[in-house]
Protein backbone atom coordinates (compact mmCIF):
# COMPACT_ATOMS: atom_id res chain seq x y z
CA UNK A 1 0.00 0.00 0.00
CA UNK A 2 1.35 3.42 -0.99
CA UNK A 3 1.29 6.59 1.11
CA UNK A 4 -1.99 7.67 -0.52
CA UNK A 5 -3.53 4.18 -0.17
CA UNK A 6 -3.21 3.33 -3.88
CA UNK A 7 -2.20 -0.08 -5.14
CA UNK A 8 1.06 -0.27 -7.17
CA UNK A 9 -0.85 -0.49 -10.49
CA UNK A 10 -3.39 2.23 -9.66
CA UNK A 11 -3.53 5.66 -11.33
CA UNK A 12 -4.32 8.78 -9.40
CA UNK A 13 -7.94 9.96 -9.91
CA UNK A 14 -8.15 11.41 -13.44
CA UNK A 15 -10.57 14.21 -14.30
CA UNK A 16 -11.05 15.75 -17.74
CA UNK A 17 -13.13 18.76 -18.77
CA UNK A 18 -13.47 19.54 -22.48
CA UNK A 19 -14.02 23.03 -23.90
CA UNK A 20 -12.74 24.65 -20.71
CA UNK A 21 -12.02 27.96 -22.47
CA UNK A 22 -13.64 29.50 -25.55
CA UNK A 23 -10.80 31.14 -27.46
CA UNK A 24 -9.47 27.94 -29.05
CA UNK A 25 -11.26 24.96 -30.60
CA UNK A 26 -9.29 22.59 -28.38
CA UNK A 27 -9.30 23.29 -24.65
CA UNK A 28 -8.84 20.58 -22.01
CA UNK A 29 -8.51 20.92 -18.24
CA UNK A 30 -7.03 17.67 -17.00
CA UNK A 31 -5.97 16.59 -13.53
CA UNK A 32 -4.29 13.56 -12.02
CA UNK A 33 -4.64 13.81 -8.28
CA UNK A 34 -3.27 17.24 -7.34
CA UNK A 35 -1.52 17.86 -10.66
CA UNK A 36 -3.62 20.11 -12.91
CA UNK A 37 -2.79 21.12 -16.49
CA UNK A 38 -4.64 23.33 -18.96
CA UNK A 39 -4.06 22.12 -22.53
CA UNK A 40 -5.20 24.32 -25.41
CA UNK A 41 -4.67 23.84 -29.14
CA UNK A 42 -4.68 26.71 -31.64
CA UNK A 43 -5.09 26.38 -35.40
CA UNK A 44 -3.21 28.48 -37.95
CA UNK A 45 -4.01 28.18 -41.67
CA UNK A 46 -0.36 28.38 -42.64
CA UNK A 47 2.79 26.32 -42.27
CA UNK A 48 6.22 27.07 -40.75
CA UNK A 49 8.62 29.04 -42.98
CA UNK A 50 10.77 25.98 -43.61
CA UNK A 51 7.77 24.21 -45.17
CA UNK A 52 6.51 27.03 -47.38
CA UNK A 53 8.89 26.29 -50.24
CA UNK A 54 7.61 22.75 -50.62
CA UNK A 55 5.67 22.11 -53.79
CA UNK A 56 2.79 20.64 -51.80
CA UNK A 57 3.19 21.90 -48.21
CA UNK A 58 2.01 19.54 -45.52
CA UNK A 59 0.86 20.45 -42.03
CA UNK A 60 2.70 20.62 -38.74
CA UNK A 61 2.05 20.10 -35.03
CA UNK A 62 4.15 21.73 -32.33
CA UNK A 63 3.87 22.25 -28.58
CA UNK A 64 4.82 24.63 -25.79
CA UNK A 65 4.99 23.86 -22.07
CA UNK A 66 5.10 26.13 -19.07
CA UNK A 67 4.67 25.93 -15.32
CA UNK A 68 2.78 28.96 -14.02
CA UNK A 69 4.37 30.84 -11.11
CA UNK A 70 1.73 29.69 -8.64
CA UNK A 71 1.89 26.04 -9.67
CA UNK A 72 4.57 25.28 -7.08
CA UNK A 73 5.70 26.48 -3.68
CA UNK A 74 7.95 28.40 -3.51
CA UNK A 75 6.86 30.46 -6.51
CA UNK A 76 8.35 29.46 -9.84
CA UNK A 77 9.84 32.40 -11.72
CA UNK A 78 8.14 33.31 -14.98
CA UNK A 79 10.92 32.55 -17.46
CA UNK A 80 11.93 29.93 -19.97
CA UNK A 81 14.39 27.30 -18.79
CA UNK A 82 16.06 24.19 -20.11
CA UNK A 83 13.60 21.83 -18.42
CA UNK A 84 10.59 23.49 -20.05
CA UNK A 85 12.27 23.42 -23.46
CA UNK A 86 13.07 19.72 -23.12
CA UNK A 87 9.50 18.88 -22.05
CA UNK A 88 7.83 20.82 -24.84
CA UNK A 89 10.02 19.02 -27.38
CA UNK A 90 8.90 15.72 -25.84
CA UNK A 91 5.24 16.74 -26.10
CA UNK A 92 5.65 17.80 -29.72
CA UNK A 93 7.45 14.57 -30.70
CA UNK A 94 4.81 12.47 -28.98
CA UNK A 95 1.89 14.14 -30.74
CA UNK A 96 3.55 14.17 -34.16
CA UNK A 97 4.13 10.41 -33.94
CA UNK A 98 0.46 9.71 -34.78
CA UNK A 99 -0.22 12.50 -37.32
CA UNK A 100 -0.37 12.22 -41.11
CA UNK A 101 0.76 15.71 -42.10
CA UNK A 102 -0.34 15.26 -45.69
CA UNK A 103 -3.90 14.54 -44.55
CA UNK A 104 -3.78 17.50 -42.16
CA UNK A 105 -3.08 19.83 -45.06
CA UNK A 106 -1.15 23.13 -44.98
CA UNK A 107 -2.13 23.97 -41.41
CA UNK A 108 -0.24 24.34 -38.14
CA UNK A 109 -1.64 23.30 -34.77
CA UNK A 110 0.12 24.56 -31.65
CA UNK A 111 -0.63 22.74 -28.41
CA UNK A 112 0.01 24.80 -25.26
CA UNK A 113 0.33 22.97 -21.95
CA UNK A 114 0.24 25.23 -18.90
CA UNK A 115 0.69 23.63 -15.49
CA UNK A 116 -1.70 25.23 -12.99
CA UNK A 117 -0.71 22.98 -10.09
CA UNK A 118 2.24 20.59 -9.92
CA UNK A 119 2.37 17.41 -7.85
CA UNK A 120 4.39 15.11 -10.08
CA UNK A 121 3.79 13.84 -13.62
CA UNK A 122 3.28 17.21 -15.31
CA UNK A 123 4.94 16.18 -18.59
CA UNK A 124 3.02 12.93 -18.92
CA UNK A 125 -0.30 14.57 -18.06
CA UNK A 126 0.46 17.31 -20.60
CA UNK A 127 0.86 14.68 -23.33
CA UNK A 128 -2.35 12.87 -22.37
CA UNK A 129 -4.36 16.10 -22.22
CA UNK A 130 -2.53 17.68 -25.14
CA UNK A 131 -3.65 14.86 -27.42
CA UNK A 132 -7.27 15.52 -26.46
CA UNK A 133 -6.91 19.24 -27.21
CA UNK A 134 -5.28 18.37 -30.54
CA UNK A 135 -8.10 15.96 -31.38
CA UNK A 136 -10.79 18.53 -30.58
CA UNK A 137 -9.04 21.06 -32.83
CA UNK A 138 -8.82 18.63 -35.74
CA UNK A 139 -12.49 17.69 -35.37
CA UNK A 140 -13.35 21.41 -35.56
CA UNK A 141 -11.45 22.07 -38.82
CA UNK A 142 -14.50 21.69 -41.12
CA UNK A 143 -16.36 24.34 -39.08
CA UNK A 144 -13.43 26.71 -38.46
CA UNK A 145 -11.52 26.56 -41.77
CA UNK A 146 -12.33 27.09 -45.39
CA UNK A 147 -11.50 23.81 -47.06
CA UNK A 148 -9.71 23.75 -50.39
CA UNK A 149 -11.85 22.95 -53.45
CA UNK A 150 -12.35 19.22 -53.61
CA UNK A 151 -10.69 18.65 -50.23
CA UNK A 152 -12.21 15.63 -48.51
CA UNK A 153 -11.53 16.16 -44.84
CA UNK A 154 -11.58 13.01 -42.73
CA UNK A 155 -10.07 13.04 -39.20
CA UNK A 156 -9.65 9.27 -39.40
CA UNK A 157 -7.01 9.83 -42.09
CA UNK A 158 -5.11 12.32 -39.94
CA UNK A 159 -4.66 10.17 -36.83
CA UNK A 160 -3.03 6.75 -36.98
CA UNK A 161 -3.68 6.19 -33.26
CA UNK A 162 -4.17 7.96 -29.94
CA UNK A 163 -1.39 9.01 -27.54
CA UNK A 164 -1.10 8.95 -23.76
CA UNK A 165 1.76 9.02 -21.28
CA UNK A 166 2.35 7.95 -17.70
CA UNK A 167 5.14 7.81 -15.16
CA UNK A 168 6.42 4.68 -13.46
CA UNK A 169 9.20 4.20 -10.95
CA UNK A 170 10.69 2.17 -8.16
CA UNK A 171 9.74 3.34 -4.68
CA UNK A 172 10.96 1.46 -1.60
CA UNK A 173 12.15 -1.29 -3.90
CA UNK A 174 8.77 -1.82 -5.59
CA UNK A 175 7.65 -0.72 -9.08
CA UNK A 176 4.66 1.64 -8.96
CA UNK A 177 2.52 3.51 -11.48
CA UNK A 178 1.80 7.25 -11.77
CA UNK A 179 4.09 8.78 -9.14
CA UNK A 180 3.10 11.91 -7.25
CA UNK A 181 5.72 14.34 -5.96
CA UNK A 182 6.33 12.52 -2.66
CA UNK A 183 7.05 9.28 -4.51
CA UNK A 184 8.96 10.93 -7.34
CA UNK A 185 11.27 12.78 -4.96
CA UNK A 186 12.33 9.54 -3.23
CA UNK A 187 12.17 7.09 -6.15
CA UNK A 188 15.13 4.84 -6.91
CA UNK A 189 14.12 4.80 -10.56
CA UNK A 190 12.13 7.49 -12.39
CA UNK A 191 10.65 6.68 -15.80
CA UNK A 192 8.24 8.35 -18.23
CA UNK A 193 6.57 6.24 -20.91
CA UNK A 194 4.68 7.51 -23.98
CA UNK A 195 2.58 5.00 -25.89
CA UNK A 196 -0.15 4.77 -28.48
CA UNK A 197 -3.60 3.48 -27.61
CA UNK A 198 -2.73 0.39 -29.63
CA UNK A 199 0.17 -0.40 -27.31
CA UNK A 200 3.19 0.76 -29.32
CA UNK A 201 5.96 2.73 -27.62
CA UNK A 202 6.71 6.28 -28.73
CA UNK A 203 9.29 7.24 -26.12
CA UNK A 204 10.74 5.80 -22.91
CA UNK A 205 12.75 8.01 -20.56
CA UNK A 206 14.23 6.15 -17.59
CA UNK A 207 16.85 7.13 -15.05
CA UNK A 208 18.32 5.41 -12.02
CA UNK A 209 18.41 7.77 -9.04
CA UNK A 210 21.39 6.70 -6.94
CA UNK A 211 21.07 3.00 -7.67
CA UNK A 212 21.04 0.70 -10.67
CA UNK A 213 18.15 -1.49 -11.80
CA UNK A 214 18.14 -4.79 -13.67
CA UNK A 215 16.25 -5.98 -16.74
CA UNK A 216 13.55 -7.64 -14.64
CA UNK A 217 12.77 -4.34 -12.89
CA UNK A 218 12.73 -2.53 -16.24
CA UNK A 219 10.25 -5.04 -17.64
CA UNK A 220 8.06 -4.75 -14.55
CA UNK A 221 7.90 -0.98 -14.95
CA UNK A 222 7.08 -1.19 -18.65
CA UNK A 223 4.31 -3.67 -17.87
CA UNK A 224 2.86 -1.25 -15.32
CA UNK A 225 3.10 1.59 -17.85
CA UNK A 226 1.22 -0.50 -20.42
CA UNK A 227 -1.58 -1.10 -17.92
CA UNK A 228 -1.70 2.63 -17.15
CA UNK A 229 -1.82 3.63 -20.82
CA UNK A 230 -4.71 1.23 -21.40
CA UNK A 231 -6.64 2.92 -18.58
CA UNK A 232 -5.81 6.41 -19.83
CA UNK A 233 -6.86 5.51 -23.37
CA UNK A 234 -10.25 4.35 -22.11
CA UNK A 235 -10.64 7.64 -20.22
CA UNK A 236 -9.74 9.58 -23.38
CA UNK A 237 -12.19 7.56 -25.43
CA UNK A 238 -14.94 8.06 -22.84
CA UNK A 239 -14.48 11.86 -22.92
CA UNK A 240 -15.35 11.94 -26.63
CA UNK A 241 -17.96 9.22 -26.83
CA UNK A 242 -19.36 8.96 -30.35
CA UNK A 243 -16.98 11.72 -31.51
CA UNK A 244 -13.94 9.49 -30.94
CA UNK A 245 -12.61 8.94 -34.49
CA UNK A 246 -10.17 6.12 -33.77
Amino acid sequence: MRHDSRQPEQLRPIKVERHYTRATPGSILISAGNTVVLCTASLDNSVPPWKKNDENPTGWVTAEYNMLPGSTSPRKQRRADGRSSEIQRLIGRSLRAVIDFGALGPRTITVDCDVLQADGGTRTLSITGGFLALLDTVLAIPETCELAPGEAFDPKRIFSDSVAAVSVGVVNGEPVLDLDYIEDSTAGVDMNVVMTGGGDFIEVQGTAEGQTFNRGMLDAQLELATVGIQQLTEIQRGCFGADWPL
